[in-house]
């Protein structure tokens, strides 16, 4: 089995680690977009543009599946990529958590981009999933970057301002983009109140990386030991995972998990 993920950058690696613990035997193929970054101050039209280039990469490795780890693709570009591989390759897209988080009443968060705040998409969401449920858009300028480059004081930074943005009562925070996924636990550490319930995170990894097994018809099996290997492909180039990958705990296991599958060829 093959699953392919695409992304502008790293904001892949939530939902390539969660299908590694689905199933470590899966081979998989990260293909990513460092010469365009950034993607989400692009215009549609040149993020799908860049999509189809990233996606092309990680089709040409022939996967059973492609996984669209990235909101603003997901937005701009699904329909175009679905097009071109559909339906030889499922191309599974990444929709912001809004309908579980507000399934609890609210009042909730949406953390995500300044590009998809107050965007057609999200309020068509809101309008869909959150009748009733106080939501508040929070636009985070720079923490996408921050985290990309895995900067910890950019990162602390652009959390700080989002935090101030973020009312206090709220109950429950929705990542609105995958790369916020990577400080899930500084952003909930920032925005806790004392003496508050516990709030509550919602990141889209785990459900996708899921969804994209059951379009394939795989059942999840973890494994003791993980054997699918791991091929990195930037903008278009075969290469390694990037340094700011590994500062991130999601990327350190998809690493040890390839070397550990390697040693386990060697054999």
């Amino acid at each position: 089995m093959k699953i392919a993920l695409m992304d502008s950058g790293n904001g892949l690696l939530p939902t390539a680690a969660a299908v590694r613990r689905l199933r470590p035997d899966a081979d998989l193929v990260l293909s990513s977009d460092p010469d365009g970054l950034p993607w989400g101050p692009r215009t549609p039209d040149d993020v799908t543009a860049h999509a189809l280039e990233v996606a092309r990469a990680a089709a040409a490795h022939a996967p059973d599946a492609l996984i669209v780890a990235c909101n603003t693709a997901s937005v701009h570009a699904l329909p175009a990529l679905r097009a071109e591989l559909e339906p030889a390759v499922p191309v599974i897209g990444t929709v912001p958590a809004v309908k579980p988080a507000a399934a609890g009443g609210g009042p909730v968060a949406i953390w995500a981009t300044p590009a998809t705040t107050g965007s057609p998409y999200q309020r068509d969401l809101i309008e869909r999933f959150a009748q009733g449920v106080a939501v508040t858009g929070v636009p985070c300028p720079g923490l996408a970057d921050a985290v990309q480059e895995a900067d910890d004081a950019a990162i602390d930074a652009a959390i700080e301002a989002a935090a101030r943005l973020t009312p206090r009562d709220i109950r429950a925070v929705v990542l609105g983009c995958t790369h916020y996924e990577l400080v899930a636990e500084r952003i909930c550490a920032a925005l806790q109140q004392p003496g508050a319930p516990a709030l509550a995170l919602y990141g889209s990894a785990e459900a996708v990386a899921a969804q994209a097994l059951r379009r394939i018809g795989a059942e999840p099996a973890p494994a003791a030991a993980p054997t699918g290997g791991l091929r990195v492909i930037l903008s278009g180039r075969p290469g390694p995972l990037p340094a700011a990958a590994l500062a991130y705990a999601e990327g350190r296991l998809l690493a040890e998990s390839a070397d550990g599958a390697a040693m386990a060829a060697r054999r």
